[in-house]
């Protein structure tokens, strides 16, 4: 009994010891943190404003040089307080990512990025769904021409937020806040609405992002019909070679969320959105 007493109480030592030692190394200078969220990151809530991020905040991305689906690598753009995730099904052909990230936006970008490189032309074109309504209302899956895999990079991209806005935006330069063309889709005598005359929000179908030159147009399938151009183009030049695929954002810094994106048309040449 005497040794089986001394053996627990050693035991206990050695338990106290460790904890110590990892207090210790947790509270080290220079010891990696887990990132926090900062209040300019929070979502957009009646209570809370997210603003842009401030001049001098960057995070280096965390890229993966491994294959999914057709890509030929993935990022963490702008790491993120939750690592992301991306899966491929060979049998649907669809790709589900999982990620938080405060946003794709403003200054820097936070999302996970599934690219090629190329150069030339590019046409690009999915169904976007997120499968997971009851979550916050704004997740934002895009299809995007990046010119580096750095969180400031120029960029042209297409979005359909859960909410039901989409959008072409460009960021023009490096660390520049990004300009866009905003649309919201509306109508009437459709399901949903109140009464026949109430305006209920249309979700786009299918949206698709056309690179031809130096310029860059939004396509939009509403209710199924064939892919038509909407709005005008915006003009950006990049350089050769450039990042393009697909991507997704919560909106939530640090709980994540999921977008399916199916049916996918990527092609090296304009003129192939469909």
């Amino acid at each position: 009994m005497p040794n089986m007493d001394r053996a627990f109480r050693l035991l206990l030592l050695g338990l106290f010891l460790v904890n110590v030692a990892r207090s210790a190394l947790a509270q080290a200078p220079g010891t990696p943190q887990s990132p926090s969220v900062p209040a300019w990151a929070q979502p957009g809530l009646p209570t809370h404003t997210q603003v842009a991020p401030p001049p001098d905040f960057h995070r280096p991305s965390r890229n993966f040089d491994s294959r999914i689906g057709i890509f030929e690598g993935q990022s963490d753009i702008g790491s993120a307080v939750v690592p992301g995730d991306a899966r491929y099904d060979p049998a649907t052909r669809q790709y589900t990512i999982t990620s938080a990230r405060y946003n794709i936006w403003y200054t820097r970008d936070e999302f996970r990025f599934l690219w090629k490189k190329l150069s030339g032309n590019v046409s690009i074109s999915a169904d976007i769904a997120y499968p997971h309504p009851n979550g916050y209302g704004d997740p934002k899956a895009v299809l995007i021409v990046r010119q580096n895999l750095g969180d400031d990079s120029k960029e042209a991209m297409v979005a359909p937020h859960g909410l039901g806005m989409i959008h072409l935006a460009q960021r023009p330069e490096r660390n520049v806040r990004i300009k866009a063309m905003e649309y919201r889709i509306g109508g009437r005598g459709r399901p949903g609405g109140a009464t026949p005359d109430s305006l209920v929000p249309v979700m786009a179908r299918r949206i698709g992002i056309e690179k031809r030159g130096n310029e860059f147009a939004l396509f939009v399938s509403v209710d199924g019909e064939p892919m038509h151009q909407f709005g005008p183009p915006i003009t950006l030049h990049f350089d050769e070679p450039f990042y393009a695929g697909i991507g997704f954002c919560s909106h939530l810094a640090d709980k994540s969320d999921t977008a399916v994106i199916s049916n996918l048309v990527f092609e090296n040449s304009a003129g192939m959105v469909h």
